[in-house]
C-alpha cells in the first residue's frame, strides 16, 4: 500500500517533500513591494532650501520690481510712478557715464581675466618640482576680502607709493602720476586690484577643465604633426567649452556687481569718472535715499547680467547640437 501509494502520487510526495524541506527553512515571507516615490528625507533637501531661497531671494527680488515702479525714500508710503524711474536713466548723464565705464570694465576685466587664468592655468597643468607652490600663491588674492585689498592697493597707489617708486627706480619718473586722483586714469587703475584677485579664481576653473581632457586627444594630435598652437585650438579649446560658459558667467556677475574696489577706493569720483552702476546704484538707494530709482537701476544690472549669460548659453548649446 505504501509502494502503491507512493507510484501513484509521485508529485504529493515530492510536493511534501518539498514543504517538508522549506518548513526546516522556515515559512516562506511575504514580500510585498513598497511603491516608488521620494523619501521625506530627500523632499526635506529640496524643499527647506528652496523655502529659505524663496524667503531670502525670490521675495526680496519681488519687491525690488515693484518699489522701481514707485518714487520712495524709506520714510513716507511709496508711491507709484509706473516707468518714470526708467524714463529717468535716458535723461541722467550720470548713469550714462555709469553704464560706459561698466561696459569697459565688462569688457576689460573679463578679457584680461579670463585670458590670464588660462595662461596660468597651461602653464601650471604639469606637475613638477614646486608646483604647488606657485597655484597657491596666484590663489592667495581670492582668500584676501576685496575691501582689504582695495586699501593695500590705495597705498600702493599714493604718490610716495610703491607704483611711482618703481617707476622712479627703472628711469621712468615722468610716468608718475597721481592715479586715483586724476579721471582720465581712476577707471583703469581700479581695474588691476580687481583683476589680482580674478585671475586665480579663474585659473582654478580652467586647471579643474584641463585636467578633465584627456591624454590621448594631444597625443593623437602630435602624430599627426600639429603644433603647440594647433593642438591648443583645435584640441583644448573645444574640450574646455563647458568650462568656458561657467567662466563666462562667473566673470560678467562679478563684473556687474563689481563694488568693492572701487566704493573702497574712489567711491565713483572723481567727478563720477569711475562711476559703474553697482556703485552709482548703492549712492542712490542708501546716499541719497532715492530707493525707487535704486531699484531701477538694480534691475538694469540684473537684466544685463540675464541677458548676455542666456545668449552665450543659447549660442553654446546650439554649436553643441
Amino acid at each position: 500500500m505504501s509502494v502503491a501509494s507512493t507510484q501513484a502520487h509521485p508529485a504529493g510526495a515530492a510536493t511534501a517533500g518539498g514543504l517538508g524541506v522549506r518548513g526546516s527553512r522556515g515559512p516562506r515571507r511575504d514580500r510585498r513591494f513598497k511603491p516608488f516615490g521620494p523619501s521625506p528625507l530627500l523632499i526635506a533637501f529640496v524643499v527647506v532650501p528652496l523655502l529659505i531661497e524663496s524667503v531670502a531671494v525670490f521675495w526680496p527680488a519681488i519687491q525690488g520690481v515693484y518699489i522701481s515702479l514707485t518714487h520712495w525714500n524709506g520714510v513716507n508710503p511709496p508711491t507709484f510712478a509706473g516707468l518714470d524711474n526708467y524714463r529717468r536713466m535716458f535723461d541722467d548723464p550720470v548713469f550714462r557715464k555709469a553704464l560706459e565705464n561698466t561696459a569697459i570694465w565688462l569688457v576689460l576685466f573679463g578679457t584680461v581675466s579670463a585670458a590670464g587664468g588660462l595662461g596660468c592655468a597651461m602653464f601650471l597643468q604639469r606637475e613638477r618640482r614646486g608646483i604647488a607652490v606657485y597655484r597657491a600663491a596666484l590663489f592667495l588674492p581670492v582668500v584676501f576680502s576685496l575691501t582689504a585689498t582695495a586699501l593695500m592697493w590705495q597705498t600702493l597707489y599714493q604718490p610716495r607709493g610703491l607704483a611711482n617708486g618703481l617707476l622712479s627706480a627703472i628711469g621712468l619718473g615722468s610716468w608718475q602720476h597721481a592715479w586715483l586722483a586724476d579721471p582720465r586714469t581712476a577707471l583703469y587703475a581700479q581695474i588691476l586690484p580687481a583683476l589680482w584677485r580674478e585671475i586665480g579664481y579663474v585659473m582654478v576653473l580652467y586647471l579643474a577643465g584641463l585636467k578633465g581632457i584627456d591624454p590621448a586627444l594631444h597625443e593623437a594630435a602630435k602624430v599627426d604633426g600639429a603644433s603647440a598652437w594647433q593642438q591648443f585650438r583645435n584640441v583644448t579649446l573645444p574640450q574646455l567649452r563647458s568650462v568656458n560658459a561657467v567662466v563666462l558667467s562667473v566673470i560678467v556677475i562679478d563684473s556687474l556687481r563689481s563694488f568693492d574696489v572701487v566704493w573702497s577706493l574712489t567711491q565713483g569720483g572723481p567727478y563720477n569718472s569711475s562711476q559703474l552702476l553697482s556703485t552709482y546704484m548703492y549712492q542712490t538707494a542708501f546716499v541719497n535715499t532715492d530707493f525707487g530709482y535704486g531699484c531701477a537701476l538694480a534691475v538694469v544690472i540684473f537684466v544685463l547680467a540675464f541677458g548676455v549669460i542666456v545668449s552665450y548659453l543659447i549660442r553654446a548649446f546650439k554649436e553643441t547640437d
